[in-house]
């Protein structure tokens, strides 16, 4: 988790290149992460039907979240029968294999490592995978007990736009709201671990019971996740707004 920074940093150039022909074969090896940091695209779900979706919180977590070390620890985590959700800051997260925009003299809490590895055993490239960091599991919350692991597909709305990510990584126990690289560029926020992100207003939602395999496909992820946002903000129009499946824990603590 990365705490904001005072000093602004230059922004790093997008990296833009053609798609793949459509002539060409589909590859027959599992699909690698894309050489270029992902990109954002219109979805089919707006940010305005998922904020709706997510408009009223009935918390599943047992206490709230610190944005960041020092911060008021005040976000808790929400869930659905169908999804949990927070609401908070991005902060960014450049861990896993080093790039030249994560490295250890990009990002000065740089490990290169991630909780959850490639289909190669390598660890994710955050600055070409989309994916978010959830709190370690604590008795604060467990994401595990929620149908979430290591390839749930997450949606990540920040002012007008969705973008589609996974669960790549894990962070403190009682901090949230970090990001990969990617997700942030893809986003629109200032991607430089040291002192980009955004200060608020990102939401993150993870869908319950999904995976994508491999990890690394993002094109999977975005696939899978307009699927299940689809259904996710349908099923919640239809139940009136959804009905959480887990006990509100007490928050007085």
């Amino acid at each position: 988790m990365r705490v904001q920074s005072l000093t602004l940093a230059a922004a790093s150039a997008a990296l833009l290149a053609p798609t793949t022909p459509p002539a060409l074969l589909a590859p027959t090896t599992p699909p690698a992460v894309s050489p270029h940091p992902a990109v954002w695209r219109e979805s089919m779900v707006s940010a305005a039907e998922l904020l709706a979706t997510v408009r009223d919180c009935t918390p599943v977590s047992r206490g709230r979240y610190r944005s960041d070390y020092g911060a008021p620890a005040n976000i808790p985590v929400c869930g659905t029968r169908d999804a949990v959700f927070w609401k908070a800051d991005m902060d960014i997260d450049c861990d896993g294999r080093p790039g030249p925009r994560c490295n250890r003299r990009t990002d000065p809490y740089f490990a290169a490592s991630t909780a959850y590895a490639q289909s190669d055993g390598r660890p994710l490239s955050a600055e070409r995978l989309p994916f978010i960091v959830v709190p370690a599991p604590s008795g604060l919350w467990d994401y595990r007990d929620h149908g979430i692991g290591g390839g749930s597909v997450v949606a990540v709305v920040y002012r007008d736009r969705v973008q589609y990510a996974v669960v790549g990584d894990t962070g403190p126990q009682d901090i949230i709201g970090e990001a990969s690289y990617a997700t942030a560029k893809a986003l629109g926020i200032r991607a430089d671990p040291h002192g980009g992100g955004a200060p608020s207003g990102v939401t993150y939602i993870v869908f319950k019971n999904t995976t994508v395999s491999p990890i690394e496909d993002h094109a999977a992820a975005v696939t899978e996740g307009e699927r299940a946002a689809r259904r996710f903000a349908d099923g919640s129009r239809a139940d009136g707004n959804g009905a959480a499946d887990d006990v509100s824990p007490d928050l007085s603590g």
